[in-house]
C-alpha cells in the first residue's frame, strides 16, 4: 500500500504495512488535515481513532510513518523531537509502525505549522 502526502513546499510517498491502522487509514483517504511540527517531526490529526497496536513504539527510525493513537494523528518523525535522546526519534508516546517514507524523509523540513498537508491513495 503506497500514500501520497502533500503540502505547499512538497511532496513523498510512503509505503505502508499490512496493519490494523494502515488498513484503517486507507480506507479513510483522501483527506486534508493541517500540519503541527514538534522538534523535527511533522504530524497531522486524521479522521480514524484506531487502538493501540500490540507492536506499538516510541523510538523509531526516521522516516517511520506512525500512528499517535492518543491524538488520532499520523506522525512523520524526521529527526529528534523535544524529549529526544541524542539524535533518537522519540515519538511522544507510543505509536502504531505503518512503514516507512520513501526516499529522503528530510524533504519533511520544509512544511511549516499550520500548512495544509493531504494524504491519498496511489494507484499502482
Amino acid at each position: 500500500m503506497q500514500i501520497r502526502i502533500s503540502w505547499p513546499a512538497g511532496h513523498l510517498t510512503a509505503t505502508l504495512e499490512e496493519t490494523p491502522t494502515s488498513t484503517a487509514l486507507m480506507g479513510a483517504l483522501p483527506l486534508a488535515s493541517t500540519a503541527h511540527t514538534w522538534g523535527e517531526e511533522v504530524y497531522f490529526d486524521t479522521t480514524i481513532s484506531p487502538a493501540l497496536e500490540a507492536a506499538a513504539r516510541q523510538v523509531v527510525e526516521p522516516g517511520t510513518v506512525a500512528f499517535w493513537t492518543e491524538g488520532d494523528a499520523l506522525a512523520l518523525p524526521y529527526g529528534p523531537t523535544p524529549i529526544s535522546r541524542g539524535d533518537e526519534c522519540r515519538l511522544a508516546g507510543p505509536c502504531n509502525v505503518l512503514g516507512r517514507i520513501d526516499g529522503d524523509p528530510l524533504l519533511l523540513a520544509t512544511v511549516r505549522a499550520g500548512d495544509p498537508i493531504r494524504v491519498e491513495r496511489v494507484e499502482t
